[in-house]
């Protein structure tokens, strides 16, 4: 197992450590559900420094990322990031990602760590037509998350840069807590604001206990999973993979339609003729809690569909989930079952998110 920059951190403060997608990372420290209240309404940090970062740098680095990647990065701007995935041959998802773009012909890729490989064989696959400069750059970046109402408060004390001024999705270069070239990015997966900071390992370590020293709230990936499920966030490997239609994800809004792409042609044919099953929330009506391969099924109790991903919710104190359903079902209002322990439990499929901020 690899550890992160920041494991002895971790065991200094008791983190219940755990394997995931390769890496010793923590799971929780003081419980999930405290560590959940305190990125919802005050302030949380998070080590996610397992994620990948792949640098597409040169004069055709552009033509690479728009061939393999959904959306259309043609126009971002220097210091702005934007949301994708990259279709696989067969119409499926083989990753979703950021794309920074650092400056007039480099490019920042931040992959899931359990696709990191995976990701970096399909860029060098199809970069023998376009020639960018590929650098898997993982094991040179730590990456901590500061999330919640409180953040900009918080990191502004160990900062002369404005942040309170970074657009969502744009980012700027600044020095937190004496570290230099930090990438302070106002993005995150939580759906309570804050920032994801890009630090040079060995920075890492002083940021992170400054950044608790100030008021952050040490989280782990157990309230990071909940914060995410009740924002209806996709995960890839529960909600998404390479058998995925991301038309049925719910992905169209990040699907360019108007350029050229892999598989784009399966895609529009999903887009057009329409998809057999879609991704809907769903909240439970009684005490249950759904979780993923649970089944889902109608009033005659046919099989409709499958849990994806599934908690007890924090802050709606009900079980939440969400799953794929068959498209006549998938509809805002009605009433399915959960298949949990041999007992068929309603739920109502509802919008996402889940959360709203007050």
């Amino acid at each position: 197992m690899k550890k992160t920059s920041l494991y002895q951190s971790h065991l200094a403060i008791d983190a219940k450590m755990v394997h995931f997608a390769g890496f010793e990372m923590p799971m929780q420290y003081t419980g999930v559900v405290h560590e959940h209240l305190a990125v919802r309404h005050k302030v949380g940090i998070f080590d996610v420094s397992h994620m990948g970062e792949i640098l597409v740098s040169g004069p055709h680095a552009i033509d690479l990322i728009q061939y393999v990647f959904s959306n259309d990065a043609q126009h971002l701007d220097v210091g702005q990031a934007q949301y994708g995935y990259m279709p696989n041959a067969k119409g499926g998802i083989i990753d979703d990602l950021l794309v920074y773009r650092i400056d007039s012909q480099s490019y920042l890729l931040v992959v899931n760590a359990a696709n990191i490989e995976k990701d970096w064989n399909w860029l060098l696959t199809h970069n023998k037509v376009f020639g960018a400069s590929l650098q898997n750059q993982s094991d040179q970046w730590s990456l901590i998350a500061l999330q919640g109402p409180q953040a900009t408060s918080v990191l502004a004390k160990l900062t002369n840069t404005d942040i309170g001024s970074i657009p969502f999705y744009r980012f700027v270069y600044g020095k937190v807590a004496g570290i230099d070239q930090v990438l302070i990015s106002a993005t995150g997966y939580t759906g309570s604001g804050g920032y994801e900071l890009y630090v040079p390992n060995e920075g890492a370590e002083k940021i992170w206990n400054s950044l608790i020293q100030n008021g952050a709230e040490p989280c782990g990936l157990a309230a990071r999973n909940t914060l995410r499920i009740e924002m209806g966030y996709c995960l890839y490997g529960n909600d998404i993979d390479d058998t995925t239609s991301p038309i049925s994800a719910g992905l169209s809004w990040c699907t360019a339609l108007s350029k050229d792409f892999v598989s784009k042609d399966q895609i529009e044919k999903q887009k057009v003729d329409g998809v057999s099953r879609k991704r809907v929330g769903f909240i439970v009506n009684e005490r249950g809690i759904p979780r993923q391969s649970y089944g889902l099924v109608d009033e005659s109790e046919n099989v409709i569909g499958i849990v994806t991903s599934g908690t007890q919710s924090p802050c709606l104190e009900k079980g939440i989930g969400i799953g794929y359903v068959d498209r006549e079902k998938a509809i805002v209002g009605n009433i399915i079952y959960v298949s949990i322990r041999n007992k068929q439990v309603p739920a109502t499929i509802t919008s996402l998110p889940f959360y709203h901020a007050e």
